[in-house]
């Protein structure tokens, strides 16, 4: 070696802030579980004990129809079938939103009612239903029209659920998600963000961010940059998920009603974009939804459903591990799709993370950025209860420790 030590101290001068940069900016994944799916319901529409209702007309729909031929094997539909009904009858809701925007048709002399009505409804969740492990509220957009509107039904939600769980002694989490609809500058993020320090401030709440992708400008803006990623840089920390807005995107672009759909090449486009923004920073790109629902008689159910499972099967193959559900007969199949691909996916990844940690030979050759995939797909598994840490074992996995340590898994509360 002839190099002189202050070479390496020089280069080491040079991009030691850029590495701090890049860590600030992409800190890698969250500890939190992500949920699979997010259910959105209109404000005047939210009851106490509404995830239990949820569960109970999922089985209800699926002791009345039937599952159609979703193309599983019938060994795989008999492990997942067991795991279905007991999820609904469980834990039936993973992530609930309050919807103070388009779902919600109330006017608006009502919507404060309705959000204080919502908020009740929450609390008395842990006495008389299901809790969802989250929940938030989705409220109008910053646009001039709506935003005085959008702060003031956040402020009224946060205001009666601190009240109420105090009330109550309610066990519910202080924390919740805004969902902030059809963004279109990052300015509004920028702006927004100081609201949100006033109202954790005011009512003693964690508050999570989420950004919806709906109009085109925020997927590329006039300078030919993608707006998402700024948007995603500009929120922080703070922000958790960007939310695909299947039809205000789709229509925005002249895209007819019928050919509005999340498996639309439009909208693969704006969720691809979407998911590099928020690669690395510990954010998550969700997908949208669909609105033929499985509802009417038992032909027009079954083929809803077979949709949605197509559509559900088809997110997760391309990286997106939560989208939307609409109604409470969503949630068979969104449970039987998601439950199957993760068990299909388990005896392959369980045997090559067992090579990887094992560094022996095998059949594929994995660099690390695979194996923490790898890890990352078992331990979505065993969050959502499609798999169970003693299956993991029995094909050879690694155990929760190891998983944690190969996805990466920043620590921090969750």
């Amino acid at each position: 070696m002839r190099l002189d030590q202050g070479v390496y101290a020089e280069l080491d001068r040079r991009l030691a802030p850029v590495d701090a940069a890049r860590l600030a900016a992409f800190p890698g994944d969250r500890p939190d579980r992500q949920p699979v799916h997010t259910c959105y319901v209109p404000a005047d529409a939210v009851v106490p004990g509404l995830a239990a209702g949820w569960g109970t007309a999922a089985l209800a729909a699926l002791d009345e129809h039937g599952l159609p031929d979703l193309g599983l094997a019938p060994a795989l539909l008999e492990q997942v079938l067991p795991r279905v009904r007991a999820k609904l009858a469980t834990e039936p809701i993973e992530d609930l939103r309050v919807d103070a925007e388009d779902g919600y048709r109330g006017t608006a002399d009502a919507e404060d009612d309705d959000v204080l009505r919502a908020a009740r409804a929450l609390t008395a969740d842990p006495a008389v239903g299901r809790v969802p492990p989250s929940f938030g509220i989705r409220v109008k957009s910053l646009e001039a029209p709506t935003r005085h509107r959008a702060v003031r039904s956040l402020d009224l939600f946060l205001a009666c659920l601190g009240e109420c769980q105090a009330a109550a002694d309610a066990s519910l989490p202080l924390r919740s998600v805004v969902t902030l609809p059809k963004v279109t500058d990052v300015e509004q993020v920028r702006a927004f963000l100081p609201v949100l320090e006033a109202l954790e401030h005011a009512h003693g709440v964690r508050l999570d961010l989420e950004l919806q992708i709906e109009t085109p400008q925020s997927v590329l803006g006039p300078d030919g940059a993608a707006t998402a990623a700024r948007m995603v840089h500009a929120a922080g920390h703070r922000l958790i998920g960007l939310h695909y807005g299947t039809y205000d995107y789709s229509a925005s672009l002249g895209i007819a009603a019928a050919q509005q759909s999340s498996d639309h090449p439009a909208a693969d486009f704006a969720k691809h974009v979407m998911q590099v923004a928020v690669a690395g920073t510990g954010a998550h790109a969700v997908d949208g939804s669909t609105n033929v629902l499985p509802v009417g008689p038992r032909d027009q159910v079954r083929a809803a459903w077979r949709l949605h499972a197509a559509l559900v099967r088809r997110a997760l193959e391309h990286g997106f591990y939560q989208g939307w559900d609409l109604h409470p007969a969503q949630l068979v199949t969104r449970y039987t799709a998601t439950y199957a691909f993760f068990r299909a996916a388990l005896p392959a990844a369980a045997e090559r993370l067992a090579v990887y940690l094992d560094r022996r030979a095998g059949g594929v050759l994995d660099e690390p950025a695979t194996a923490r995939a790898l890890a990352v797909l078992v331990l979505r598994g065993l969050d959502c209860g499609a798999l169970d840490l003693a299956e993991v074992r029995s094909e050879g996995g690694p155990d929760r420790a190891d998983l944690d340590k190969l996805a990466g898994r920043r620590p921090g509360d969750s």
